[in-house]
């Protein structure tokens, strides 16, 4: 079974009938079609609050071309140094904003904690044109070690970005595992929160290639257009993209999908924890960092399993994702073969 990633998955079938229903007739190109006048309103829909959304194909333009709206080319981003920002998108930040700063930190499981946050921010030394003063902060659910920030915990790290004036994003890759972990309305850990815009993932949890740029101000749209435009990002068939993101949300196909790949997860980790394994710490969405001697990940990847090392945990720390297609039987019956 492929535990390397989630985006090996194919894409569900309620994406692909829709795809393949609005795949026979021509429309407005560049999101004039009616498909992606749809948008907005399931999406406010969804988020019981008036929205604007932007569709991108990849979740490094969600996050970037979000982050280009709401900080400066000369401000700075706080992140995690364990962030996809930080560690997995080159210099894309920095490109898309023009020369925006990261600022990384720390944080147990890949998680900004909000007394440290403020902390960090406040004991910053102001050299003026010198320094770089923090503009934004960016935390990711689920977080990249598979941890979810709860509702409280992003309620605080939201007070601490009014605090001290700044904007809050959210890269929600993994929105959809969060969210049906912690059983809550999405308005409850986003705008609720504090936070100002989201890249809403798609493309891990059963679209083909989506992500969409969710902005609770939305004045800010105007912004995010122009720069998805400037950064080749806007699709001439527009509607395709939105067809996808209209078909996931729909009748909760998202947190469907997303619940399976959270409840596979937590049966492996039981069948692994059986075999002498331990998690780093618990499982929370769909990815599973687990320490086990070398012996043991060697029987398990004979017995046809794909996984990755995860050295920067520890040289004997393995990363396991599962999917809203992996096959919760099949896990089960893993356990007779080791």
């Amino acid at each position: 079974m492929n535990f390397a990633s989630d985006n090996v998955s194919p894409f569900c079938p309620e994406v692909l009938e829709a795809l393949t229903q609005d795949a026979s007739s021509n429309a407005p190109a560049y999101g004039g079609d009616n498909i992606s006048q749809q948008l907005d309103a399931a999406f406010s829909e969804l988020f019981d609050k008036e929205v604007a959304v932007v569709p991108v194909a990849t979740g490094t333009a969600a996050n970037c071309i979000s982050l280009s709206a709401l900080v400066s080319p000369y401000g700075g981003v706080v992140c995690h140094h364990e962030s996809h920002i930080n560690e997995d998108e080159s210099t894309g930040v920095a490109f898309f904003t023009g020369g925006a700063k990261l600022l990384p930190m720390d944080g147990p499981a890949a998680k900004l904690e909000a007394d440290k946050l403020d902390a960090f921010i406040a004991d910053r030394v102001d050299r003026g044109v010198h320094s770089v003063a923090p503009e934004c902060v960016a935390i990711t659910q689920a977080t990249e070690l598979g941890a979810v920030y709860t509702v409280d915990e992003v309620k605080m790290i939201g007070d601490v970005c009014r605090t001290h004036d700044l904007r809050l994003f959210m890269d929600g890759a993994r929105f959809a595992n969060a969210v049906a972990h912690l059983k809550c309305h999405p308005a409850d850990v986003t705008w609720k929160a504090g936070v100002d815009a989201i890249s809403f993932g798609a493309t891990k949890n059963g679209a083909m290639a989506v992500d969409a740029i969710v902005l609770f101000d939305t004045n800010l749209r105007h912004r995010v257009e122009q720069a998805r435009k400037r950064s080749g990002h806007l699709h001439s068939k527009h509607r395709y993209l939105a067809t996808q993101l209209l078909a996931y949300i729909k009748n909760d196909v998202w947190l469907k999908n997303a619940d399976n790949a959270n409840t596979a997860a937590k049966t492996l980790a039981n069948i692994l924890s059986k075999q002498g394994a331990s998690l780093t710490h618990p499982a929370q969405g769909n990815e599973l960092f687990v320490r086990m001697p070398v012996e043991l990940a060697g029987r398990l990847r004979d017995a046809g399993m794909m996984f990755h090392g995860w050295p920067s945990l520890g040289a004997d720390v393995y990363r396991f994702v599962t999917a809203w297609n992996t096959d919760i039987d099949q896990i089960n019956q893993l356990e007779s073969g080791l």
